[in-house]
């Protein structure tokens, strides 16, 4: 067990669940490894998702092999914006968003990119540069177009929910949200801020930077603590649908709002990490005892 000082109301420490015993009690006693593929793999993720017809981004293509890049590219050309990821990445590495300009020209990161660079990026996935494995897939899907919501904490990137699950249950959450220092990505470790979420009642509480704690977004000053979360209760009942379809027991499972779908799963996650704990400023274990779930 670690501690978490709470800096705020300078009342000495809190006890938070530590990498080994989530490890343990949390992770390898709820999730046989056997099925681990199901969520690590976005691929076999999705394909479970569309097949129970739970809202998320539609697939446009995958590609498995160096010899079908150019005829898998020349397929999705029709789009005008579209997400590249690895199957089995992990913390947003290899991920591109393109959109494409007024002449038609593909565009990431607001500058553009040719045939050629997207090619070999395409060919850096495939040979596992992103994943833990030898080799990888390439998943070409729809770009979420983030709710309104989003855009009145922060303009730029795609921030998600993530909803731990314990035994089909929510036991807590939070809002990842980008900052200018995370390039537009709402990783934690790539310096976006953590959110912590009053589950019964739908609402954000402070934000969590790594050090410090804020009632306001730090680069924009926007209203973060006790705004009201869109769609909450759609959140809650697609993460309990989700967890539902999977024989895993201890998930996270990750939530963009688009702003005319509503909530959509992205992806789901065997080991989420422990830093929800700060942004709620409270233990995962007291959370559990709290809800008097046995882990």
């Amino acid at each position: 067990m670690g501690w978490l000082f709470d800096n705020e109301k300078n009342t000495g420490t809190i006890p938070v669940m530590g990498m080994n015993e989530r490890n343990l009690r949390m992770i390898y006693a709820n999730n046989p490894r056997e099925h681990y593929a199901l969520a690590d793999d976005k691929v076999l993720c999705k394909n479970i998702l569309e097949k129970n017809k739970v809202p998320c981004a539609k697939t446009y293509c995958v590609i498995e092999n160096i010899g079908d890049i150019v005829s898998g590219w020349e397929s999705v050309q029709q789009y005008t914006k579209l997400a590249i990821k690895p199957a089995n990445g992990s913390g947003g590495g290899g991920i591109k968003i393109l959109r494409k300009n007024e002449l038609g020209k593909w565009m990431g990161s607001g500058k553009l990119i040719s045939d050629d660079d997207i090619y070999f990026h395409l060919a850096t996935i495939i040979f596992g540069v992103f994943s833990l494995g030898s080799t990888d897939r390439v998943l070409i899907e729809e770009c979420i177009e983030p709710h309104s919501f989003f855009s009145e904490i922060y303009p730029q990137g795609v921030p998600d929910f993530r909803v731990i699950m314990l035994h089909k249950q929510p036991v807590m959450a939070m809002l990842r949200v980008p900052t200018d220092k995370s390039d537009g990505k709402a990783n934690l470790h790539q310096g976006g801020l953590g959110i912590g979420i009053d589950i019964k009642k739908g609402l954000l509480m402070q934000a969590f930077d790594g050090k410090n704690y804020h009632d306001l977004h730090p680069d924009n000053g926007n209203a973060i603590n006790g705004k009201k979360i869109e769609y909450w209760n759609e959140i809650i009942e697609i993460s309990r649908q989700t967890a539902s379809l999977f024989p895993l027991n201890y998930l996270g499972i990750d939530i963009v709002l688009d702003h005319k779908k509503g909530p959509m799963i992205m992806e789901i996650n065997v080991r989420p990490g422990l830093a929800i704990q700060l942004a709620n400023k409270k233990g995962l274990k007291q959370v559990l005892e709290e809800k008097q779930l046995n882990y």
